[in-house]
């Protein structure tokens, strides 16, 4: 290996001295020769060699010196030639105002002489720097009438040129079949004058169009095509681009060892070269072949190393690449409220990138003339030759001069006099649209007001329905039993008999009261929360100590994986919160179902879970769940009543301590209910 290295080394030396001693050679030459046309061919020749070089600075000075010369000498050829080699050294320096400028002066010069050839060189190299520049249709009649001339001639360097610039263009326009078919006729060509880059850069494309029409197979052809020409000196970044393509290519085919195999080496080779752009790429891959295999916690770190990255070099598109695995990778675990914030932020990407990347490229375009003069130049002098054949006109009539002059005073007035009243109209329009504005707000502000009152009408339907018919059943109950005992209507062993029922009536009461004076309060203007830093564990042991009674008549599993945590919003607010909570779940528990109530750190705040594997919720009564207007309520599994409050007060004691709260459902198979709270007070 060291040896081929060395021998490379070498001939890379004897190439560089030879084109040295070619200029050294043609340097003395130009010295002796004297100032005629075969000085500036052989001038052009040495500008040749200092271009293929990249000796722009050189090369400028000699093209200055032969258009002065060309010029002197009225030789069109020279001035062509050397304002083209302008044009060329401008295009490398991206100075494109200068490089269009100069192309388009050789071109009128290669029109002068005729040399169709020439033209077609500028043609090209135009069509070049418009494609670029994303001005496709005219590179793109450039480029075709050039390849025409390039064809006919059998010029296979231009044709190289000509149809990668075309394949770039369809590609950079999303017309994919056309952008192969044009780097495949490129990699003939190259093929045919032994392009070895040329040949690597389009069998690279080639593979990267069939990748996106999704022919996978294909695409794993031409890059493995690729990999086996690659020179592992010169060809470092093409190397590190294409491994981790070829493992995504194979992961696709659920290819996993062949997939891991070109993912690592594609890894282990960018990070050992720097390579953020192909870091980022195999990191992407690698996760998702890991969270293909289930192999969650290691797909879920090199996803996250691969989020920075992307978002540190502002690569969109593998960064799009990076959302859509978050949200695969999140629902796999569970975490749908996260996978839910993935999938905004890839949706949002998605529409950005489609905003910026819809070029809109020219169906029907020709190929330029470009044998064509310059009929617009032809027209001017006609012109100009019309108008001083010496005959008087009737400009020179005084008085049609005098006449004008009168007409434009006038129509001055005339101006003066409308622009005055449309200002005057423009301020009374702007008084008007001021006063609809006006009576558009107090509309809202009656209508806002309207929509209140309804809810307060609603409000206190609701508050009589429940004292008129829940509460009143309750106490009357109660009430019945007492009077039947008082007036010994009834044995003590039936009494004994009715205790659970009356417990059952007295429970139910209490429940009531304790959610109407609550609901109450939180619809009361004053009501503020008290914050303060408390232990959350300590409030579920509290609430959980209350219903152990009915879990345990219900042999409902009741598991507490709660711990230690600080939260910091008002107690009493949050132990009501958490007390409907666990009613509820108890509520809607079946004999042997199970409750889980938790709590973690997420993002710094605090997320509680009360979880329950009971009767569930519909997708359609979820909505009404946390509104009091809805007038919604549902019976317990043993037939136990409520307001339909509990939940409405939850949320609204929740929200007045900054948190939020919400519900994940399924019929016959469970409910959890998730409440967010802060856990420190916010800065100032």
């Amino acid at each position: 290996m060291k040896q081929l290295l060395t021998l490379a080394a070498c001939l890379v030396s004897f190439f560089i001295f030879s084109q040295n001693d070619r200029i050294d050679d043609l340097t003395v030459q130009l010295a002796y020769q004297k100032a005629d046309s075969t000085k500036v061919d052989l001038s052009l020749m040495l500008i040749d060699e200092l271009y293929s070089v990249e000796d722009y600075k050189k090369a400028l000075l000699y093209i200055n010196q032969t258009a002065k010369l060309s010029e002197s000498l009225n030789y069109t050829k020279g001035l062509a030639e050397s304002t083209y080699y302008r044009a060329l050294i401008y295009t490398q320096r991206n100075d494109y105002y200068n490089a269009i400028d100069n192309y388009d002066k050789s071109r009128k010069y290669y029109l002068q002489i005729s040399d169709t050839l020439g033209i077609a060189k500028v043609s090209n190299s135009i069509g070049l720097i418009e494609i670029r520049r994303g001005n496709y249709g005219v590179g793109l009649k450039n480029s075709l009438s050039a390849i025409d001339i390039f064809e006919k001639q059998d010029l296979k360097d231009e044709l190289s040129s000509a149809y990668n610039n075309l394949a770039e263009a369809y590609f950079k326009t999303n017309q994919i079949d056309k952008a192969i078919e044009f780097n495949i006729k490129a990699l003939e060509v190259r093929e045919q004058i032994n392009d070895r880059k040329g040949i690597i850069a389009s069998t690279k494309n080639i593979a990267d169009l069939y990748s996106m029409r999704k022919e996978h197979r294909k695409a794993i052809e031409y890059y493995e095509k690729v990999l086996d020409m690659l020179n592992p000196t010169n060809d470092k970044d093409v190397r590190g681009e294409i491994l981790p393509k070829l493992g995504s290519e194979y992961l696709l085919f659920k290819e996993y060892d062949k997939a891991s195999d070109y993912l690592v080496e594609g890894l282990k080779y960018n990070r050992r070269e720097g390579n953020q752009e192909g870091i980022l790429r195999a990191l992407n891959a690698i996760g998702n072949l890991n969270l293909q295999k289930k192999k969650v916690r290691l797909a879920e770190i090199q996803l996250n190393e691969a989020y920075t990255i992307a978002q540190k070099i502002d690569n969109k598109t593998e960064l799009l690449e990076n959302y859509k695995l978050h949200i695969a990778l999140d629902s796999t675990r569970g975490y749908f409220q996260n996978a839910f914030f993935w999938q905004n932020k890839y949706y949002d990407l998605k529409e950005e990138l489609a905003e910026t990347d819809q070029p809109v490229f020219p169906t029907d375009v020709e190929p330029l003339d470009l044998d064509d003069s310059n009929p617009i130049e032809d027209d001017i002098n006609n012109f100009e030759e019309n108008s001083t054949d010496g005959k008087k006109t009737w400009l020179d009539n005084p008085l049609v001069l005098y006449g004008a002059l009168a007409a434009t005073a006038l129509l001055l007035v005339l101006l003066l006099f409308i622009f005055i009243k449309n200002r005057k109209q423009k301020a009374t329009i702007a008084e008007q649209k001021e006063k609809l504005a006006q009576e558009e707000v107090r509309n809202e502000a009656i209508l806002e007001q309207t929509h209140h009152l309804e809810e307060v009408n609603q409000v206190k339907d609701k508050l009589f329905s429940i004292v008129s018919h829940d509460l009143k059943d309750s106490i009357s109950s109660i009430k019945a039993f007492l009077d039947l005992l008082k007036e010994d209507s009834i044995s003590k062993e039936e009494f004994r008999e009715l205790i659970p029922e009356l417990s059952e009536n007295a429970n139910n009461a209490s429940s009531l009261l304790f959610n109407l004076l609550n609901w109450s309060k939180s619809q009361m203007q004053s009501l503020e929360p008290k914050p303060e830093l408390f232990n959350i564990q300590e409030v579920f042991h509290t609430k959980m100590a209350l219903v152990e009674q009915k879990v345990e008549d219900k042999r409902i599993v009741l598991i507490d994986e709660s711990q230690r945590d600080f939260i910091y919003a008002d107690r009493s607010m949050v132990e009501i919160v958490i007390q409907n909570l666990i009613t509820n779940a108890v509520k809607f528990s079946r004999t042997g179902d199970v409750i889980t109530i938790s709590n973690q750190d997420v993002n710094g705040k605090a997320l509680i879970c009360v979880e329950d594997t009971g009767v569930g919720i519909s997708r359609e009564n979820i909505d009404k769940l946390f509104n009091a207007n809805k007038n919604f309520t549902t019976v317990g599994t043993k037939n136990e009543k409520g307001t339909g409050l509990g939940l409405t007060i939850a949320k609204d004691l929740v929200e007045l301590n900054n948190g939020r709260i919400w519900v994940e459902s399924t019929e016959n198979v469970g409910s959890k209910f998730f409440i967010e709270l802060p856990k420190a007070a916010p800065i100032a």
